[in-house]
């Protein structure tokens, strides 16, 4: 939820880890001519809406001011030229996902920061990438399309009419964060695992909480989160954990030794042959 939306401020401060760019990643490039009449945008190869807010600030800050009675300004030439963009995107998994923290590699904290303009509110690096070499991350898309309720409307009702969200930010999360960062600090899988899916769950909490009720997981997810702790119990510890962020894709964070035994699990709980992929 943000406390500003035109800054995009946060009502509480948040942690996550970055991916790695060999893995995950979006490809974007952009083409500038003097024969272009309006700004396009392509996703993965269909025609998407330029008219968005954040990606029109994106464009605006990467063009030069435009010449008198020339259209939109791209990055500066010499002499500088005033062309149209029209960018073109491929990412490989859900769509409209992104925060300031994915700027730095390893584990990052979001800083909430207090002033009203936002320049204490910052992401910062708690522990680069190499420091827990052994930690996997899998994505389980369950949907590759844009969500239905956008995050940040969704969140938005959230803040305005959820108790429990004003709750979590004001109460759990600080205490949250410092445990976590402990935990990845000491690379404790066990107190990792189990609080990134209690937290995860408390965020669907919220969810449900607010005013209509908002429904990101699906049937799937479901499915996904029972396997999950079907898989622990059959161990007897924490071996694989949940996290779903406003969508119903599943993150799955284990360690290297288990991957090939967890991707296997879900093969055979999720055939292939059922869900049209090899």
């Amino acid at each position: 939820g943000k406390r500003d939306n035109d800054l995009i401020l946060p009502i509480n401060s948040s942690l996550s880890v970055t991916l790695h760019q060999d893995q995950l990643k979006t490809t974007t490039t952009a083409a500038a001519s003097r024969d272009f009449a309006e700004d396009r945008l392509w996703l993965n190869g269909e025609e998407a809406d330029v008219g968005h807010p954040r990606l029109q600030a994106c464009l605006r800050e990467g063009e030069c001011p435009p010449c008198p009675g020339a259209g939109r300004g791209v990055p500066r030439t010499d002499p500088p030229l005033a062309w149209l963009l029209s960018p073109r995107s491929a990412a490989p998994g859900p769509q409209a996902p992104g925060a300031c923290r994915s700027m730095l590699g390893g584990f990052v904290q979001w800083q909430r920061g207090e002033r009203p303009d936002g320049r204490d509110s910052l992401a910062q690096q708690v522990a680069p990438e190499t420091h827990w070499p052994e930690l996997r991350v899998l994505v389980l898309v369950v949907s590759g399309e844009k969500k239905q309720v956008g995050s940040t409307a969704g969140m938005q009702t959230s803040v305005d009419t959820s108790p429990l969200l004003k709750h979590r930010a004001e109460v759990v999360v600080p205490e949250r964060l410092a445990l976590m960062m402990r935990h990845i600090r000491e690379r404790d899988f066990e107190g990792f695992g189990q609080l990134t899916m209690k937290d995860s769950n408390q965020f669907h909490a919220t969810c449900l909480d607010t005013f209509p009720p908002i429904f990101y997981l699906n049937e799937l997810s479901r499915q996904i989160i029972a396997l999950a702790h079907r898989f622990n119990a059959h161990h007897g510890r924490t071996k694989v954990a949940y996290t779903f962020d406003a969508g119903p894709n599943a993150v799955i964070f284990t360690l290297a030794d288990t991957v090939a035994e967890f991707v296997e699990v879900v093969r055979c709980s999720f055939p292939p042959a059922t869900n049209g992929d090899q």
